[in-house]
């Protein structure tokens, strides 16, 4: 008999699937649920049409344009099969976080590697990055990747910047991992990661965590997020 409020992995895969937007999907995504049960799901959502298949244990879910549904490029196809953690940065970052609808002629990518994966040269790829973020999904890393860059590359006014960082940001689980991998990024990081996630509701250990991780004598220059209405409570500048 099934539990009240228990998910299965299916119901759990095509959730994240369908709440996750435009992205690519692998099955090293869904850590903690049935490895089977995750290849299954993926192959009957592909199938379905919601995801594309790009190769071997890689999907990609499109967005609908007025052309029809958008294409991955060739570039951060290659970038989501690689074993290295590879996340979006710059332009890309934004674009998969829906903040942009450009999409750089160069890929723009972060990696904890000391050295720019082969497979992706030709592109702009940002190294040694934090080795907290090797369990982060493609999206997770990309709005580290943002908050890096205080929200420069977002094409959205401030408020609307500010609150669709709060959706990405209203799911506890997503927020508690986020929150873990933030433990090694800047100081302004972790500041506007805290902000955010304060007015997304998340859970007060968390976010208790992120303020205590913060010199109080410190400022930061929250670029574009310097609006958000608790910015001065985190010690923007």
């Amino acid at each position: 008999m099934k539990v009240p409020g228990s998910e299965s992995t299916a119901e759990q895969v095509r959730r994240r699937v369908v709440a996750g937007g435009e992205r690519f999907w692998r099955h090293e995504d869904f850590e903690g649920l049935s490895p089977s049960g995750v290849a299954t799901t993926l192959s009957r959502l592909a199938r379905e049409g919601e995801l594309q298949r790009v190769r071997k244990g890689v999907y990609f879910r499109p967005r609908q344009t007025v052309i029809g549904p958008s294409i991955p490029g060739a570039t951060a196809a290659i970038a989501s099969s690689l074993r290295t953690p590879i996340h979006p940065a710059g332009l890309s970052a934004a674009n998969v976080l829906g903040l942009s609808t450009q999409n750089p002629a160069r890929g723009e990518f972060a990696t904890p590697a000391s050295d720019p994966p082969t497979a992706l040269a030709g592109s702009r790829v940002r190294t040694r990055r934090p080795r907290s973020r090797a369990t982060l999904t493609s999206e997770e890393g990309a709005l580290l990747e943002l908050l890096r860059d205080r929200a420069t590359t977002s094409d959205l006014a401030p408020a609307e910047t500010a609150q669709r960082l709060q959706e990405l940001l209203s799911d506890g689980e997503r927020f508690a991992r986020l929150a873990q991998a933030a433990s090694e990024e800047p100081p302004r990081v972790r500041a506007m990661l805290g902000a955010l996630g304060e007015l997304a509701g998340a859970e007060e250990q968390h976010v208790r965590a992120l303020r205590k991780s913060l010199n109080p004598l410190s400022r930061f220059d929250f670029g574009m997020l310097s609006t958000l209405p608790n910015a001065r409570d985190w010690q923007a500048k």
